[in-house]
């Protein structure tokens, strides 16, 4: 809150996952492609095999242009955006796990040097000097993933360092452990996905041999990835599993995803690679790599929206504003309190604007990604302003509104003004029933689905429309209803009725 804005036009988040899984898809090569190169470069010395050893060298060259190259532009890539988009979780991580930090770049360090080394040093070392140096190169990767797993781990789930606020217990959190098998056995799977890139060139049979291998390891590391996972979950915050379960059923379709795309690497895997590697294409390595960029997507990608509403777990909001502070901001306006925010007090509408930018951006764009601009399709400045105060009841995903009365008139005058018309004019009072519901009710509420469900098939509208006018009285957590009467009679009716569809 107190640093200047990054308006980007859409939420900044969604730039720095774009980047984040791009770079961390690379950097998991990086830790599991060096025991990769080594290993092999060890068979091939006990076996004498010439062949398979020019193919170490030239694999070692693309694994050092991929991973010390396009891996340490996206790494920086993510610094960039991330100081940017969400500077006080940054900062706060930089003064938590400054001694972190400090290990991991000293180990990242040691492995440009190692993979430099080694890509370079076939012609200039002997053999036991180059496979030593591979071996530095690969304790030094999988210890910087070591570090950073702590840190990454850290934001889902702080665990004991919310009490204390020491180094080892936010460092190794709940879901430490199952995260670092988890990465490592991602490490390995990569490892023989980018194997099959550059061994398809090769004359048989060495062709076959390192097909095989790079298989083998896919099969291996996609173990590593299930016997895990139930015990990764199991460390969830209790708050993401229910809304996992029930607020977004599409996260069991993005998990199921997940699943899939480890199930068919698997199989084209045991079939292309291991049983039949002379029937392997480029095609079919292709749809494997887009398979493991899958399986490491749809991964990232829950681990961001379990630590909503957060981006610190219970410390630091997705919008950049930490808990402690909400109660002060609450008593003095958020206005009042942001530095870098142009105060217009007679201008509600752009002070509204303004507020929504550093509030609700980190998330919401007005008529693009998870667009509020159909969202408050219909919602008047009263019904916007109440429901403002109860945004974490709407979604356990979205961080508490921060800021007094004035600041929620101002944020509901703009987002009223988004969608200016109101309720469009409807055909039948069943159609104008089902508009009101979306408009006013879908947020909280489903039908017949598990979330909060409003089956009031039993029930006559008369009574439900004598509850519609006593909402705030039922519940204090459910905001009054503002529409018409008309509106509220169809909306009784259309409950009534027991309809299936939102």
């Amino acid at each position: 809150m107190n640093y200047p804005l990054w308006q980007l036009g859409f939420p900044g988040g969604l730039l720095i996952a774009l980047i984040a899984v791009v770079h961390v898809f690379v950097s998991h090569f990086a830790v599991g492609g060096g025991a990769y190169l080594v290993l092999l470069e060890r068979k091939a010395n006990r076996d004498n095999d010439a062949g398979l050893l020019d193919y170490v060298r030239r694999h070692s060259k693309f694994f050092a242009l991929l991973t010390l190259v396009f891996g340490a532009v996206t790494g920086v890539g993510i610094w960039f955006t991330i100081g940017l988009v969400s500077p006080e979780a940054t900062s706060s991580l930089i003064h938590t796990f400054v001694w972190g930090w400090a290990i991991e770049w000293v180990f990242f360090f040691v492995e440009i040097t190692a993979a430099l080394v080694y890509a370079y040093g076939w012609d200039r070392l002997d053999r036991a000097s180059h496979m030593a140096v591979g071996w530095v190169y690969f304790v030094a990767a999988w210890a910087s993933l070591f570090i950073i797993n702590g840190i990454i781990t850290y934001m889902l789930t702080p665990g004991r360092w919310l009490q204390n606020h020491e180094f080892w217990s936010g460092f190794f959190n709940p879901t430490y452990w199952p995260s670092l098998v988890i990465r490592t056995g991602m490490a390995v799977v990569l490892a023989g996905m980018f194997g099959l890139i550059t061994g398809p060139g090769l004359a048989s049979p060495v062709r076959e041999r390192v097909l095989r291998y790079a298989g083998s390891w896919i099969v291996l590391g996609t173990l590593f990835l299930v016997l895990p996972a139930r015990w990764y979950f199991a460390d969830f915050p209790a708050e993401a599993k229910t809304y996992f379960a029930f607020l977004l059923p599409s996260m069991r379709r993005v998990i199921d995803l997940g699943v899939a795309a480890a199930a068919l690497s698997l199989i084209l895997a045991l079939v292309f690679a291991i049983a039949k590697p002379a029937w392997l294409r480029a095609p079919v390595v292709a749809v494997i790599l887009l398979c493991g960029f899958v399986v490491m997507g749809t991964g990232e990608y829950t681990r961001e929206v379990a630590r909503k509403p957060f981006v610190i777990g219970n410390y630091i909001y997705s919008n950049d504003l930490r808990v402690a502070n909400l109660p002060h901001i609450d008593e003095a306006g958020f206005a009042a309190t942001a530095k870098w925010m142009d105060r217009q007090p007679s201008d509600p509408l752009r002070e509204g604007r303004q507020i929504f930018a550093i509030q609700c951006g980190a998330c919401h764009s007005v008529n693009g990604y998870r667009a509020m601009a159909p969202r408050a399709h219909g919602w008047d400045p009263a019904f916007a302003a109440d429901a403002l105060q109860h945004l974490p009841l709407m979604r356990g995903t979205m961080s508490p509104f921060a800021g007094n009365q004035q600041d929620r008139v101002a944020v509901a005058t703009f987002l009223a003004s988004l969608s200016p018309t109101g309720s469009e004019q409807a055909a039948t009072a069943a159609e104008l029933g089902r508009q009101v519901f979306q408009q006013r009710c879908a947020m909280c509420h489903t039908l017949k689905r598990k979330f909060r469900p409003l089956d009031l098939g039993g029930t006559d509208a008369d009574s439900i429309d004598g509850m519609l006018q006593q909402l705030d009285s039922l519940n204090p957590e459910m905001p009054s209803f503002h529409g018409t009467e008309a509106e509220r009679k169809a909306l009784a009716v259309f409950l009534q009725s027991g309809a299936t569809a939102n």
